[in-house]
């Protein structure tokens, strides 16, 4: 059931599009410390939609981002993901305000810099959040305003901006890549004034889905070129049409899109069927770079930021239920296994039990999960519940346990699972929990004295 390791993440290396590489002219003058004026506020969602999200990136410059709604992705890679972020770059991120920080004018900026051993450093944040997808039968828009680091020609080589989604599973595994889904919203490099969309899934190299070159498009920026002037850059995932959709646009225009039956069922459904998380961040060589002229040199001129006016994310539509916002959680109604805020060693996959959907997999010792703000209100819940099966072999069995605040807290409550009669046998198992009140994250933790899988689940929840 566990999935063998797969290609690393993350915006590849695409095949050379356009012959525009050999046009680059010299830079532009360098850059200023702040950006240009950011639009007053997020615009107001338009008739139908709902918000979801949103940072407009006021604040006092030099500051950092606003951590309720952003973590710093720091380092080369992800703990025990692949080097280099998977994509070859040789910047480091840090979070350090030089790398990101509020300009002072309601812009985001993320900078790459450069020491004078000639070591790079840039910024990479990533929303908290990570189950923004559409409703059953509804749509998804994720759109931000962005003005790509304002450097052309040889100053500019090396340089990659980009506004992009992961799927929710990569987090905690690094491993799963292209199968989970990518999908990237803008992506600019060398100065160039072109910004490519694309949708990476399937497997690597090939597969369905063209990897590592994924399923793309491009289109110059109107007027105003990229690097010069603020654009918008939007996704609109649309499951409300008889084919699912994933569409791209620049200021309004669509320019690309991906459709579900462009690819088979499955290699759709494992890149979908989950919530996505958002980055916003500016690299510094790489596959991408790569195919259009190369890495960072001697003439690259640091400093340049990437300035992001706004996020949001909106959703529209739909028969089925919004993903719960952080903090809304009930604790009394089944909650879905999959719509874990984090997780660390699981996989989802189509289950057969009651309702259909999707369940968790693969889980063994040392395996987790996490849920958001569930809320238990002020009479105490004692009771805890969970759809499970299991196929494991002869002796092996674990503990599915429950920890709030933290998934190493000692456990309110557990309960043991053996072999179920195979891994789609489903079984309700009750258990005691010492008595909780009030609103905590949730940690479902997984521990055995053998290495093997020993346990699905489907939903969970509790009971007073």
């Amino acid at each position: 059931m566990r999935k063998t390791p797969g290609n690393p993440p993350g915006r590849r290396l695409r095949r050379a599009l356009v012959a525009v590489v050999g046009t680059l002219g010299l830079a532009a003058a360098a850059t200023a410390i702040t950006g240009p004026p950011a639009n007053a506020t997020v615009p107001p969602p338009p008739s139908g939609w709902t918000q979801l999200f949103a940072d407009d990136f006021d604040g006092a410059g030099g500051s950092g981002v606003n951590t309720a709604n952003w973590q710093y992705a720091t380092g080369t890679g992800y703990p025990g993901g692949p080097a280099n972020w998977g994509t070859g770059e040789i910047e480091t991120m840090t979070s350090s305000p030089s790398n990101v920080s509020l300009d002072g004018n309601g812009n985001l900026r993320i900078t790459p810099q450069r020491d004078a051993a000639g070591n790079w450093t840039s910024g990479r944040v990533e929303t908290k959040r990570a189950d923004f997808q559409p409703p059953a039968g509804g749509k998804l828009r994720v759109e931000a305003r962005i003005q790509v680091p304002n450097v052309t020609g040889a100053a500019a080589k090396g340089y990659w901006p980009a506004f992009w989604m992961l799927g929710a599973p990569y987090r905690g595994n690094y491993w799963n890549w292209p199968a989970v889904g990518e999908i990237d919203i803008m992506e600019n490099t060398q100065g160039l004034n072109t910004v490519w969309a694309t949708m990476h899934c399937g497997t690597s190299p090939g597969g369905p889905c063209n990897e590592t070159s994924g399923i793309g498009g491009s289109t110059a920026c109107p007027g105003a070129t990229c690097q010069a002037a603020f654009h918008t850059y939007r996704v609109e995932w649309d499951r409300s049409t008889s084919v699912e959709e994933i569409r791209f646009y620049l200021d309004g225009d669509n320019f690309h899109t991906v459709r579900a039956d462009q690819v088979d069922a499955a290699t759709w459904e494992n890149a979908t069927d989950h919530g996505y998380f958002i980055i916003l961040n500016v690299a510094m060589g790489g596959g991408f770079p790569n195919a259009f002229g190369g890495g960072p040199d001697a003439g690259t001129q640091p400093g340049h930021s990437m300035l992001v006016d706004y996020v949001q994310v909106l959703s529209a539509g739909g028969s089925g239920t919004t993903p719960p916002t952080e903090g809304d959680r009930d604790a009394y109604s089944a909650i879905e296994a999959e719509s874990y805020d984090a997780q660390s060693g699981t996989m989802t996959e189509g289950t057969s039990d009651s309702g259909g959907g999707r369940n968790l997999g693969a889980l063994a010792n040392g395996d987790w999960v996490q849920y958001k703000g569930v809320r238990f209100g002020s009479s105490p819940a004692t009771q805890f519940r969970a759809r499970v099966a299991s196929g494991a072999p002869a002796g092996v069995s674990g503990l599915v346990e429950v920890r709030l605040g933290s998934r190493t807290s000692t456990p309110v409550g557990s309960f043991a699972v053996g072999n179920t009669g195979g891994w789609q046998s489903w079984r309700t198992i009750p258990a005691n929990i010492g008595a909780v009140t009030g609103t905590h994250d949730v940690y479902l933790t997984f521990t055995s004295g053998q290495p093997a899988d020993f346990v699905n689940v489907n939903w969970f929840g509790f009971g007073r």
